[in-house]
């Protein structure tokens, strides 16, 4: 079996795409439609995917906005449809905790989901992250420079190395957390300088890129920030919120063929 980073890459040599749709299903923004409907969660997650399967390298659910609502069996459908139509999922967790407790949340996102690659924080250091890199066909992304305001307050920090923080976690997760090269990065796409930074220090290994569409990021400037390879590009609410009608399947496809047509042209 393929490991998550291999059939990524296949896929974006396959689909020519490099974009990641965010599944952030929130259903005080279902379409009128399907609020009332007991399943209306999955039922809208199944018509994105049906939608835009053929246009994408993966998905990636957010946990909260499943937990929030009870709906952990639509996290458990969807991922399972999504990788149904060969489409790999990555799990936004953004685990973090003592060794032990970890490895029960190892256990949840990649036994009880079915997660292919997750999101996970640094900031407990080494031991913390043991338990999910174990995982070794599984791909791990870990939060390096993040796309909201506030990451600067820690992340920008300078250490007496004369190193940012987000820049030693980029040292460490190149060398001594990438044992079995199932380790990337989670850069956002509002910060193209640092993510040049990033790059330099890690050569091609993979980046997951958030921040793109109603964050604002500018894909031709993530895109040269980059070197033009090995990223993962995600737009969850410009994608799936593109309408709020009963054509919203429709209008996700359009915005997500937009999209990618957007990152082959800063592509290439």
């Amino acid at each position: 079996m393929a490991s998550f980073f291999e059939h990524i890459r296949t896929l974006v040599t396959e689909q020519n795409s490099m974009l990641c749709v965010g599944l952030d299903t929130d259903n005080a923004k279902l379409p009128a439609h399907l609020m009332d409907q007991t399943g209306g969660i999955i039922d809208f997650n199944k018509a994105i995917i049906d939608a835009t399967h053929d246009l994408v390298c993966c998905y990636k659910p957010q946990i909260a906005y499943y937990s929030s609502q009870g709906a952990e069996e639509a996290l458990i459908e969807t991922i399972q449809y999504a990788q149904g139509k060969g489409i790999p999922v990555l799990l936004d967790a953004k685990r973090g905790d003592i060794g032990n407790t970890a490895e029960q949340y190892a256990i949840e996102l990649f036994e009880r989901y079915g997660a292919d690659a997750i999101t996970v924080n640094p900031y407990m250091g080494t031991d913390t992250l043991a338990p999910y890199l174990s995982y070794k066909d599984k791909g791990i992304f870990v939060l390096c420079r993040t796309s909201n305001p506030g990451g600067a307050d820690l992340q920008n920090l300078v250490l007496d190395s004369g190193r940012h923080v987000y820049e030693h976690v980029a040292h460490l997760a190149h060398s001594e957390w990438n044992e079995h090269g199932n380790v990337g990065l989670v850069v956002g796409a509002t910060q193209p300088e640092e993510l040049a930074t990033v790059r330099k220090i890690t050569g091609d290994m993979p980046f997951l890129v958030p921040g793109v569409g109603a964050q604002g990021g500018d894909i031709e400037a993530l895109m040269k920030a980059a070197m033009r390879q090995n990223v993962i590009i995600s737009s969850s609410r410009g994608v799936i919120y593109a309408s709020d009608g009963e054509d919203f399947a429709q209008s996700a496809r359009s915005s997500a063929l937009e999209t990618r047509n957007s990152i082959n042209a800063a592509r290439n």
